[in-house]
């Protein structure tokens, strides 16, 4: 079994994942996708998959028969849901029941975590104030961060570095967290998103004991890339120290929402999965 790390009496064990959609939008069917993600070396996958779809009992029916077969452990499913922050009541509560349908397949695949895109400020701040946006996002999360402890899942929070994104920056994602205080409600570290919102690593210590996954890529140090480590800018070194240092259990797991070329994504994929397990295995995050 790949990785543990001990801290004093704490054993950590930090796997390397995946998220599947990499495959699917680049012309690879679900289970052929889910069968090389178990061939590459993975340890685990994380599911983006939209439980309200009408074809979505079938399709979670398939991945869940596809992943036991594999002994291809399901660690995250994987969300977004702007409308929780929507400035019409209506939407909001839709949106709260759509992210207990999230959480409801969370179970159902046995998954650790539900990763959640909580969405960003309209109108660019000047129609609805801020804070009330913010608001919305504070108190439906606590409602969901009820129902996910309920359920014995954690929900974790992703970064998004982009202007008006709600959670954009770490001392965001700090605010954001404390204002929510559920212990089931967590961060979600993306490391290129923190280059892109100028987060460096030492602003990871304030997540101590809020940290539940983890996402990896590169970039250009501009733009939302999604590349394989090594091919951008990002100076890995000392982030992943830094989410070492916070002595979780957890998974980093690859995102790699684009390609340049769709007919080499297993190459892509590959390529990817090499080098972050080389970072991973350089400060004994697995073995």
């Amino acid at each position: 079994m790949h990785g543990h790390v001990t801290f004093g009496r704490q054993i950590i064990n930090m796997k390397l994942g995946m998220i599947n959609s990499a495959w699917e939008q680049h012309g690879v069917s679900l289970v052929d996708g889910l069968k090389k993600t178990k061939e590459l070396g993975f340890d685990c996958v994380d599911i983006f998959e939209d439980p309200t779809e009408p074809n979505a009992d079938g399709r979670i029916a398939t991945i869940k028969e596809t992943c036991d077969e594999l002994d291809l452990p399901i660690i995250s499913v994987v969300g977004v849901s702007v409308g929780l922050v929507d400035f019409n009541p209506s939407v909001q509560r839709f949106h709260v029941e759509r992210c207990k349908r999230y959480l409801d397949m969370g179970v159902t695949f046995g998954a650790k975590n539900y990763l959640l895109v909580i969405g960003e400020y309209i109108w660019q701040k000047e129609v609805i104030p801020p804070g009330e946006q913010w608001k919305f996002a504070v108190e439906n999360c606590k409602i969901l961060g009820d129902y996910a402890a309920e359920q014995n899942l954690e929900i974790v929070i992703e970064l998004e570095p982009f202007h008006m994104s709600l959670v954009n920056t770490i001392s965001e994602m700090d605010r954001f967290l404390t204002d929510v205080n559920k212990p089931a409600v967590k961060a979600n570290i993306d490391i290129s998103h923190m280059v892109l919102s100028d987060s460096p690593p030492e602003s990871l210590t304030c997540l101590k004991g809020r940290a539940g996954h983890v996402h990896i890529s590169d970039c250009d140090g501009k733009v939302h890339g999604d590349l394989p480590p090594g091919r951008g800018v990002v100076q890995f070194e000392g982030y992943m120290q830094a989410i070492k240092d916070l002595e979780f259990d957890g998974a980093i797991s690859l995102e790699l929402e684009y390609a340049p070329d769709p007919s080499k994504i297993v190459e892509w994929v590959t390529e990817a999965y090499a080098s972050t397990d080389r970072l991973m295995t350089a400060i004994d995050l697995r073995k």
